[in-house]
């Protein structure tokens, strides 16, 4: 079989099997087809180190085009390292598949990835915060529903897509949700007084019946369509214009929102699995972020101890 029907099938194994969601199949089917469109080959056995090592070097010499935020590109108009891990995570997943399938190939643990530098946290303060979640002013149903959002964002930490697929049969007489995360996972998140109040005021000034938990809304009330769901680039919208209502410099966007929920626990003394489960992530190392942002031990230890020879 030759290399492009097993990619096809690999797709297929992805969403089948392993219910992963359309836009990661779609972002795995143009890593591939990349790789396939360089390498120029047919056959599963002529994946080899060389060939790997050539494509490295190729993406690592691939301009990302012009310079945009939130674009691929790095400093020099290359494509980032992070970007360039994508592709050989794929690679790497596509092999794995073709050992489970007992076809002939280049074995995935030779392909290591690219070192990155760390992550970095796009955080606000605690008083940017408080500003940001009372931004949303009146008895308007807007602003009765960003309120809602922003007090949920907070409570639970959850992604965008997450908060977009809600449904607005929830019971608030309970202080915890189900939703279904990345891979389709299931988890609790838990609701605070302040988002379930919210919520609650916001529903009751609704007059559609459309089952999305947020929905678009003109001239206080809501549009006749198909859909009303909110989309997550509409949540992205508001959140920037409310920041900058609030008087706060820094691009805001719904994970800062996260990241604020995730370093409030750690601040607090929450553990870093029970941060990690909260989130969602698969990996503790992701949750590992928040650590050295939230480690008052360090900080005080610095305070006490540091240059106390000095005169």
């Amino acid at each position: 079989m030759n290399l492009a029907s097993l990619k096809t099938e690999f797709l297929e194994h992805l969403e089948i099997e392993k219910g992963r969601s359309l836009k990661t199949i779609a972002n795995y089917d143009h890593y591939l087809s990349r790789f396939l469109a360089f390498a120029q080959i047919s056959e599963a056995d002529a994946i080899t180190d060389d060939l790997v090592r050539k494509y490295r070097i190729w993406l690592n010499r691939q301009d990302a085009g012009k310079k945009r935020h939130g674009s691929d590109e790095g400093i020099s108009g290359t494509l980032k390292k992070k970007t360039q891990n994508y592709y050989l995570i794929a690679l790497r997943a596509f092999l794995k598949y073709l050992v489970r399938r007992e076809i002939k190939s280049l074995q995935p643990d030779r392909i290591d990835l690219a070192k990155t530098s760390e992550r970095s946290l796009d955080l606000i303060s605690s008083d940017e915060l408080a500003r940001l979640l009372a931004a949303p002013k009146g008895d308007k149903i807007q602003a009765l529903r960003d309120r809602a959002i922003f007090e949920l964002l907070f409570s639970t930490g959850l992604r965008i897509s997450e908060l977009c697929s809600l449904s607005r049969y929830i019971d608030l007489k309970k202080d915890e949700l189900s939703v279904r995360g990345k891979g389709e996972k299931v988890r609790v998140v838990f609701l605070s007084e302040d988002a379930k109040n919210a919520i609650k005021k916001y529903l009751e000034k609704r007059d559609d019946v459309d089952d999305a938990l947020f929905v678009k809304h003109s001239n206080g009330g809501a549009k006749e369509a198909k859909s009303l769901r909110l989309s997550p680039r509409s949540i992205e919208r508001d959140i920037a214009h409310y920041a900058i209502a609030a008087g706060i410099s820094k691009k805001v966007t719904p994970h800062v929102l996260r990241h604020s929920f995730a370093t409030d626990l750690l601040e607090n003394g929450a553990d870093l699995r029970s941060v990690q489960v909260m989130l969602g992530h698969a990996n503790i190392n992701t949750t590992q972020i928040y650590t050295h942002v939230t480690d008052k031990g360090l900080r005080e230890i610095h305070k006490n101890f540091h240059g106390k020879n000095r005169k």
